[in-house]
């Protein structure tokens, strides 16, 4: 199940500083749509992305989330600063990512956190994970923030392929 759905949701928000060099402004963010999946490539390259909560563990495959912001600026113009974190039922065997940099991993291997700036695509954030051998099955979520604000939970199940 996808935790909040969200569609041209308002959130309320506060001032905060944290891990910025100034100040946010008491900025609105509105959510047009916020969607969680499985994204395949297929043989032609074109990426496909269906909506689910129910992951076949496949290697190869891809999991995640897309959120569409509406005109959200961002500290830096034009950029967005997220930040997720992933919780797993239990460890994987390993854990990869394209930015170790901006990734951290939880003394019981468990949670993962990764942080981000992009500029939007058409008002759109996003980020997927490639399901690896090892990968546990079971019960995920994924928590999604902007400027340290909630913006999306997905809760979701990895299954036997």
């Amino acid at each position: 199940m996808i935790t909040p759905a969200f569609h041209k949701s308002h959130i309320a928000l506060a001032a905060s500083t944290t891990n910025y060099d100034k100040p946010i402004i008491n900025q609105q963010i509105v959510i047009n749509n916020s969607k969680f999946g499985v994204k395949i490539v297929n043989p032609e390259g074109k990426v496909n992305f269906f909506p689910t909560t129910t992951v076949p563990l496949k290697e190869g495959d891809a999991y995640g989330w897309r959120i569409t912001l509406d005109n959200y600026q961002g500290n830096i113009k034009g950029k967005v600063k997220w930040r997720e974190v992933l919780t797993l039922p239990q460890a994987p065997e390993t854990w990869t990512t394209e930015n170790n940099k901006n990734f951290s991993i939880s003394k019981d291997g468990r949670t993962a956190t990764s942080t981000r700036t992009v500029t939007p695509v058409n008002g759109v954030i996003e980020n997927f994970w490639t399901i690896a051998a090892g990968d546990p099955l079971g019960k995920h979520q994924i928590e999604v923030y902007i400027d340290e604000r909630l913006i999306g939970t997905f809760a979701f199940e990895i299954v036997p392929f």
